[in-house]
């Protein structure tokens, strides 16, 4: 499989590229100028620019199979991040899909998404923003699917972490590890059952373990 994954230096980004690389996919990484990249293995290549750049997007994701999203607005105190990256940023990406006829998109949200009573709105009401990001995807054009995981954490040590796979809008509070996150997208990719759905993702030693593919059978 040909993935393009945008955001690939973000620290979800770059776990997603280890996931596909795993599984043998050849990768695109779509990044910033100024991005740190962790050096390119046979099957992975790297692309500098901006999503602005409507030509240069256009141009990366011709002849892949799937694009994911893993963009995502930092807290800041440029309130403008999540309606410039989580939606409008979101949209750029999408609108170039339409032009190239790419259909399967998976992107990475947020547990919470569309609350407007929530701490995280402070930073620019980005729960808000990213809700009306996948509002874009819900599209008929498009396989897609949503992951919102919970808080995400930087533990490597995923062993006893089992998922807690649910519905939208189903949880509301809890946490996983960005690596889980990044598994549950490439996880989606191989899994039809996945198109179409918001999953929400948290983890737990204390969660009974079940793999992605029975998950999709009751979601």
């Amino acid at each position: 499989m040909r993935i393009a994954i945008t955001g690939a230096s973000g620290k979800t980004g770059y776990r997603i590229v280890e996931e596909a690389q795993k599984k043998g996919f050849k990768v695109k990484k779509i990044v910033r100028k100024n991005s740190k990249v962790i050096d390119d293995s046979k099957n992975t290549e790297t692309l500098r620019f901006s999503l602005n750049n409507k030509d240069a997007l256009d141009k990366a994701l011709e002849n892949v199979d799937a694009l994911i999203i893993a963009t995502g607005a930092r807290a800041s105190v440029d309130l403008t991040g999540p309606a410039r990256v989580d939606a409008l940023g979101v949209y750029r990406q999408l609108q170039s899909c339409k032009r190239v006829g790419l259909k399967r998109v998976v992107l990475v949200s947020s547990l919470c998404t569309g609350k407007l009573f929530h701490p995280l709105n402070l930073f620019g009401l980005i729960l808000i923003w990213k809700k009306i990001g996948e509002n874009f995807l819900r599209n008929p054009f498009f396989e897609w699917t949503i992951i919102r995981p919970g808080g995400l954490k930087e533990s490597e040590i995923i062993d006893l972490e089992n998922i807690d796979y649910t519905n939208e809008d189903t949880q509301f509070k809890g946490s996983i590890p960005r690596r889980l996150v990044a598994k549950c997208c490439i996880d989606s990719l191989s899994n039809k059952q996945s198109i179409n759905k918001i999953i929400e993702v948290t983890s737990s030693s204390k969660n009974k373990k079940i793999s992605f593919k029975k998950a999709m059978q009751t979601i």
